[in-house]
């Protein structure tokens, strides 16, 4: 067996032993070869139906759902997000209507779904007409201890505040209120005055 060979059938196990579902990125392998060899494995593993690309440089291990004949099941953009920004070390906080969608707080799925890191700023495609853009900002606006401080934040910039409604305040009170208020506002200080006002006045 070359080293080709060799690369691939290591590849190939690892894969199988993660189970399914799994997100897969070249640099998960670099211990079995060299980057060539790794990224030859993966293209052949693409060819006999293993895993699929999902974009340039990430795979998927993919569930099959044979019950209801659904098929391939697909991760969600947001959790392809998620397993690029472990995968870089980076935090991630969804912005836009992508924000407002994660809190219910809309129910419009964008195909292209942005996010701030303290990362590389990327752009990357997934399938037809989707994709992921990751915009570079400073660290101290990801600072928050609570995720769900950071997109609730980040979801009421998007709305504005003069926009908010007595719907998205219903929402909010609901979601906030299963988690303590001391734990949301330990992140007060990071938070806008007005953001902040609003979300004391919905713990009361």
């Amino acid at each position: 067996m070359n080293m080709t060979d060799s690369t691939h059938c290591q590849i190939e196990n690892m894969i199988k032993r993660r189970g399914r579902g799994k997100i897969i990125f070249p640099n998960d392998f670099s211990a079995t070869g060299t980057d060539v060899a790794v990224r030859h494995a993966l293209s052949r593993l693409c060819k006999s139906g293993l895993i699929l690309r999902l974009a340039e440089g990430i795979y998927l291990y993919p569930k099959i759902d044979k019950e209801l004949g659904l098929g391939v099941l697909y991760p969600s953009i947001d959790n392809i997000a998620k397993a690029i920004a472990k995968k870089d070390k980076a935090r991630i906080v969804p912005t836009g209507i992508y924000a407002l969608n994660r809190l219910g707080l809309s129910t419009q799925v964008p195909a292209n779904a942005v996010y701030l890191t303290d990362g590389s700023p990327r752009r990357i495609k997934i399938g037809k007409g989707k994709g992921i853009l990751f915009k570079h900002t400073a660290p101290k606006n990801l600072a928050f201890k609570s995720d769900l401080a950071m997109l609730t934040v980040f979801a009421l910039k998007e709305i504005k505040k003069d926009r908010v409604t007595q719907e998205h305040l219903d929402r909010l009170k609901y979601i906030l209120q299963q988690i303590p208020k001391e734990e949301i506002l330990h992140d007060a200080a990071i938070m806008p005055a007005w953001i902040k006002k609003l979300i004391i006045k919905l713990y009361e």
